[in-house]
């Protein structure tokens, strides 16, 4: 972002980049408001997102004062600063603005081709935890924003299905599928209920027969057949068969039960928010037997359920 100098009024304005995919994490902020006649009635900026918002103490400087003298006509005849204004402070964040553009620009093409309503993606540097890149499609134009827009534009924004508004990346709630597999193989050999080297053959699903009606049994697919898979291929492959067995149990190999799984799953904070400066994150959802009762109405929980969460699926978000 830049200051620049209003032509007309004596407050620097707000100037940003015209680099994509940066809104909702530098966010924006709106002038003081003045009146029909261009008093302004409000002393300072309103920081409404992102960063702007987050830092807004240690970028809004401090005003400062000035007396102007004028003539009946409305001239000024003299003026002095009283108190000089200062400046807040420069803030330098992780985020390489360029790489962020071409991950934007990436999600958006995609977005487009594949008719959906929107994505999100980060760059992180995993030794350090900065986050290089954090982009969220599609975004609102701080610049409009800023400088003001009429109610109904805005109220175009507000109901436009792709929610412009929302910060997909801290404010979302996503099915992690699969790469919850790795922690489950973890909890399977902390909890000493397989070798690493025991083979689970995976002929492209598995079948439980329903002890109420013989000719109506539940089967889980996976998502091809593997043949047989020790754990390392069973994750190299992403093989379901191989995680269903050691989560839930299958045939002969004994499974780690939901009370397990989400112990696992709570160590490795997958519902815990990530404390990132940014605002509207919210926490993330490991199901449990209470869970499933509180949602649906008390229903039990059952094998099948537990299979699914074994895969990152069902009521697991994060």
């Amino acid at each position: 972002t830049n200051d620049i100098k209003d032509a007309e009024s004596d407050f620097a304005g707000r100037l940003y980049a015209p680099i994509k995919g940066l809104a909702h994490v530098v966010g924006y902020l709106k002038y003081p408001l003045r009146d029909n006649s261009g008093v302004y009635y409000e002393e300072d900026y309103s920081a409404k997102d992102g960063v702007e918002r987050t830092y807004d103490l240690e970028l809004s400087g401090k005003n400062g004062l000035k007396l102007r003298e004028t003539d009946v006509m409305g001239e000024v005849t003299s003026e002095s600063v009283v108190e000089p204004p200062q400046d807040g402070a420069t803030l330098t964040l992780s985020i390489d603005a360029y790489i962020n553009q071409a991950l934007h620009n990436g999600i958006a093409n995609l977005a487009q081709r594949s008719r959906f309503v929107g994505g999100a993606g980060v760059i992180m540097n995993v030794e350090t935890g900065e986050i290089l890149a954090l982009t969220s499609y599609p975004e609102y134009d701080q610049n409009a924003l800023t400088k003001g827009i009429d109610q109904e534009s805005f109220n175009l924004l507000l109901e436009d299905p792709g929610k412009p508004f929302l910060n997909r990346v801290v404010g979302g709630l996503y099915t992690p599928g699969s790469i919850v597999k790795p922690i489950v193989a973890l909890a399977a050999l902390k909890e000493n209920i397989i070798s690493p080297t025991k083979e689970i053959l995976s002929t492209g699903s598995i079948t439980v027969p329903n002890p109420y009606d013989p000719t109506k049994p539940s089967i889980f697919d996976d998502w091809k057949a593997h043949g047989y898979t020790a754990m390392r291929e069973a994750l190299a492959v992403s093989s379901d068969t191989y995680f269903y067995s050691i989560g839930g149990g299958y045939g002969d190999q004994k499974g780690l039960g939901i009370s397990l799984l989400d112990k696992y799953f709570e160590l490795f904070e997958l519902k815990n928010p990530t404390g990132i400066e940014l605002l509207g994150e919210v926490e993330g959802v490991i199901p449990t037997p209470a869970w499933k009762a509180e949602k649906f109405d008390g229903d039990i929980w059952r094998l099948g359920d537990t299979y699914i969460t074994s895969i990152g699926q069902y009521g697991t978000q994060v």
